[in-house]
C-alpha cells in the first residue's frame, strides 16, 4: 500500500512538473542571441524617422494654418519630439524628476508659436503633445477622399467617353 501510494505522488509531482515545463516552452519569447549590428540600428532608427515624419504630416492635415504657418507648425512639433526623447534618454535619480522635466517642456515650448497661429490650432497640438491626437481617423479621412476623388474622375472619364 505504501509503494502504491509513493508511485502515485512521484506520478502527480512528475505530470506537474512537466506541465509547468510545456506551458512555460510555449510562452515563452525568443530571445536574441547577439546584439543588433550597426546596419540594423541605422535602419531602425532611419524607419523611426520616417514613422515620425509621416504622423507630423498627419497631424499637419487636421490644421486650418497656410503653408507658412504649418512648416514652422512641423519645426517645432519635430524639435519638441527631439527634445523630449534627449529627456527621456538622460539619466534622473527620480521618475518624478523626469516627469516634471517634461511638463516643463511641453509648457515652455510652444510660448513662441502661440502669437503665430490661432487658439483652435493650438488647442489640437496641445492634444498632440499630451497623446490624445487620434491618427487613424485621419487615415480614415484621407482614403475616404481618395476615393471621392477617384469616383469623380472615372464619371468625368465616362462623360467624356459617352
Amino acid at each position: 500500500m505504501k509503494k502504491v501510494l509513493i508511485i502515485l505522488f512521484a506520478l502527480f509531482i512528475g505530470l506537474n512538473v512537466y506541465g509547468q515545463r510545456r506551458r512555460n516552452m510555449n510562452d515563452r519569447i525568443p530571445q536574441t542571441q547577439r546584439e543588433p549590428s550597426e546596419q540594423e540600428i541605422e535602419k531602425r532608427k532611419r524607419l523611426m524617422k520616417e514613422r515620425k515624419d509621416e504622423y507630423i504630416a498627419n497631424f499637419l492635415t487636421t490644421l486650418d494654418a497656410d503653408d507658412f504657418q504649418k512648416e514652422i507648425i512641423k519645426q517645432s512639433v519635430n524639435s519638441f519630439y527631439d527634445a523630449k526623447m534627449d529627456i527621456l534618454r538622460k539619466h534622473f535619480e527620480r521618475n518624478f524628476d523626469r516627469e516634471q522635466e517634461i511638463r516643463k517642456l511641453e509648457k515652455v515650448h510652444f510660448v513662441e508659436l502661440k502669437a503665430l497661429i490661432s487658439e483652435g490650432d493650438m488647442t489640437k497640438i496641445t492634444k498632440l503633445i499630451t497623446g490624445g491626437f487620434d491618427e487613424k481617423e485621419v487615415v480614415k479621412d484621407k482614403k475616404k477622399k481618395k476615393k471621392r476623388k477617384k469616383r469623380k474622375k472615372d464619371k468625368d472619364n465616362n462623360k467624356d467617353k459617352n
